[in-house]
């Protein structure tokens, strides 16, 4: 009953017209960049990480959050009128939304995308509500050598599996556990590959990084492959739900959401492996499978319910353990830590307050992003109309802004538009650039927790493998790399059908 009194009164907290407007204000930013094919979450989020400082960390957090969320919901919109995926996860959503658009159903298609992604939305935020604590009380008797087998499990699987390449992804690891070791040492106090840099000594700063990699570097690459001639849009039409469609979807909502939330949780590809997972099964199971490739509503339905139900599934690990299993979550743990605040265990016990008004409000964006969502639709089309150079000369000026103002130091932005080039030329030659972004937030904390251990062990090594927890976590991170590896194939299968970039 705790629980649910401390969810009572993060509504209360949640509900209050300031948070509220913060809420409205992450929804419509998520939706926005959703919409627009090459920025995402991810960006949105780093790019408005230094202009929150002035919020308190509740404020900052709720729109985050609402911008994470929508930028699940807006994705949907440019992969069926427009065939081309906002974001890598809706990429299934546009083979069977936009042939369902081009026949004269464009409208069932965002309307079944908007609801799926409500249902599963909000009955995986029930499931976040439940798990997230118990979880915590659980994290909050492991020892350090189970934190850093759970941070291995990050390592690995966040390498694997965020690219088409797990040796890429693996170096992409290995850069960013570098730049994680330039600064101090918080043990002996001696500056370590800093090249004699006064403005090294503290080390880089997560949110620098952060601009860099996601804005600066991934807004380079974007403009840098833009497409010119106008855009194409298939009119919207037909009816938005018929009794047929409703029939039709609200069991594809319902696996997709079953699909998608425990996908979520585990640091397993997040929302790109459950949505085609979700089409996989929706494809086997469809009492109409000669529809599939032509505009099957299933296949609309159901990965749009895993793609946000994992969404909200990625939030466990990252609120219970400190653990991000995807880009955006990566840039969302670099907010908590730029108020001082570290995600994991302790959050639910030092910062309650916060964290259920933030649990809070997931469920008050899931209502505002359906009535945002199908009433709205023909002005978020109209967003693709903005000029694409304007776009993204001023994602340039805000991040060079944005970061100038942490620190007022102009050696920042020296490091920002160094960062943004490595970014633009790993994105460029296939290199993913979240594991670079995972391994500077979590190497120092990794460090940390392999330094307790060997030190209550007096050098043993044996002791990181002692724990039994530890054991069945890298037990369980074999499993995951294998079973990822099958889906991945399958998922090839899959993807015989092109989309467009």
């Amino acid at each position: 009953m705790d629980n649910v009194t401390l969810l009572l009164e993060g509504f209360a907290t949640a509900m209050q017209p300031e948070y509220l407007l913060y809420a409205l204000l992450g929804v419509t930013l998520g939706t926005a960049v959703g919409v627009l094919p090459g920025i995402g979450p991810a960006m949105t989020v780093a790019l408005l990480l230094p202009l929150t400082y002035t919020l308190e960390p509740t404020a900052a957090l709720i729109i985050f959050a609402g911008i994470y969320y929508g930028g699940m919901y807006g994705g949907s919109t440019t992969s069926i009128l427009l065939n081309t995926p906002g974001e890598s996860s809706s990429i299934v959503t546009a083979l069977e939304g936009n042939k369902m658009a081009k026949a004269g159903r464009g409208a069932a298609a965002l309307a079944t995308a908007a609801i799926g992604s409500f249902v599963a939305g909000t009955i995986a935020t029930v499931l976040l509500t439940v798990l997230a604590p118990t979880i915590a009380d659980l994290a909050v008797t492991l020892g350090p050598p189970d934190y850093f087998a759970l941070m291995v499990v990050a390592f690995v699987t966040v390498a694997a599996l965020l690219g088409s390449s797990i040796s890429r992804g693996l170096a992409s690891l290995a850069l960013g556990l570098f730049a994680g070791l330039i600064g101090t040492d918080t043990l002996s106090g001696q500056p370590r590959l800093t090249m004699g840099m006064s403005v090294l000594a503290d080390g880089i700063d997560v949110v620098v990084v952060a601009v860099g990699f996601f804005a600066v570097g991934e807004a380079l690459y974007v403009a840098s492959r833009l497409r010119h001639g106008p855009v194409e849009v298939v009119p919207l039409g037909g009816k938005w739900m018929t009794r047929e469609f409703w029939a039709r979807s609200w069991k594809p909502w319902l696996r997709g959401t079953a699909i998608g939330f425990p996908i979520g949780t585990i640091p397993a590809g997040g929302a790109d492996v459950s949505t085609f997972l979700s089409y996989a099964a929706e494809k086997k199971l469809a009492k109409r499978p000669e529809e599939f490739g032509k505009g099957a509503i299933e296949g609309v339905a159901g990965p749009e319910a895993a793609n946000n139900a994992a969404a909200a599934g990625v939030l466990v690990p990252l609120l219970t353990l400190g653990l991000p299993t995807t880009a955006t979550a990566a840039v969302i743990v670099a907010a908590f830590q730029s108020y001082g605040i570290q995600p994991g265990p302790q959050l639910f016990t030092n910062n309650p307050a916060m964290v259920w008004a933030l649990i809070a409000s997931l469920y008050i964006g899931n209502v505002m992003l359906l009535v945002l969502n199908l009433p709205l639709v023909k002005i978020w089309v109209k967003v693709l109309q903005i000029p694409r150079p304007y776009l993204y000369a001023g994602i340039l000026l805000f991040a060079a802004l944005g970061t100038y103002a942490v620190n007022f130091i102009v050696e920042d932005l020296v490091v920002l538009l160094v960062i943004g080039v490595v970014g633009f030329f790993m994105r460029r030659h296939g290199y993913p650039v979240a594991p670079a972004v995972v391994g500077m937030i979590l190497g120092p904390m990794a460090e940390e927790q392999l330094r307790r251990t060997l030190t209550i062990s007096q050098g043993n090594p044996v002791a990181l493998v002692d724990s039994p927890f530890a054991m069945v976590a890298y037990g369980l991170l074999a499993l995951v790399l294998i079973t990822t590896l099958v889906l991945r194939l399958r998922r090839n299968k899959v993807d015989e059908v092109k989309v467009p970039a």
